[in-house]
């Protein structure tokens, strides 16, 4: 099981290149069809902004199973072991909320524009709102699994790092995967 979501996780990372080369392709190609010929595409600016929706959300979703969002556990840390365990499932309570409210919204909004023509592309609109489901449902998923695994001791939260602290830290991590960097020691000086 853990490698079919490894793969649809590399697939939504393929997904993401494709839409930033996508957005590339048509922002560019439009830049040098205006100043050289003085035409242009008239669908470039609308597709580009739907990539750009599509890859923030799917990006975000790809950070959320990679525990690559930003967030600060110092009060964490620093609490008792079942004073930690409350605050964390608290917090995963909040988000878990906020996703569901996200994910209401964005169905109800799909529901809303289906049959909403953008201007220039006449694509339905539904598409665009639709990205709010591609990211809250898996993201509700992934909320829901670390809160179980909290609350069942599977994820220590001494050792675990649910958030990161820095983008630093992320490059840093990255890196050393790659080996072109050594680790960075996260229990010194930078927490």
């Amino acid at each position: 099981m853990a490698r079919i979501i490894e793969f649809c996780f590399l697939m939504l990372k393929v997904a993401i290149a494709l839409l930033l080369a996508g957005m590339v392709v048509l922002v560019f190609g439009n830049v040098v069809l205006r100043y050289a010929f003085n035409q242009g595409i008239t669908y470039s600016e609308e597709l580009a902004r739907l990539f750009f929706v599509w890859l923030t959300f799917l990006g975000a979703v790809v950070a959320m199973h990679e525990h690559g969002h930003l967030g600060v556990d110092s009060v964490i840390r620093r609490l008792p072991p079942n004073t930690a365990k409350a605050a964390v499932l608290a917090g995963h309570f909040l988000m878990l909320v906020a996703t569901w409210l996200l994910i209401t919204g964005s169905w109800d909004q799909t529901l809303i524009n289906l049959h909403v023509k953008a201007p220039a592309t006449g694509i339905s609109m539904a598409f665009f709102y639709g990205a709010g489901l591609a990211f809250g449902v898996p993201a509700f998923l992934i909320l829901l699994w670390d809160a179980f695994c909290v609350a069942t001791g599977r994820i220590d939260l001494a050792t675990a790092e649910l958030v990161r602290d820095s983008e630093e830290q992320i490059a840093d991590d990255d890196h050393s995967s790659t080996g072109l960097v050594r680790p960075v020691n996260t229990l010194g000086s930078q927490r």
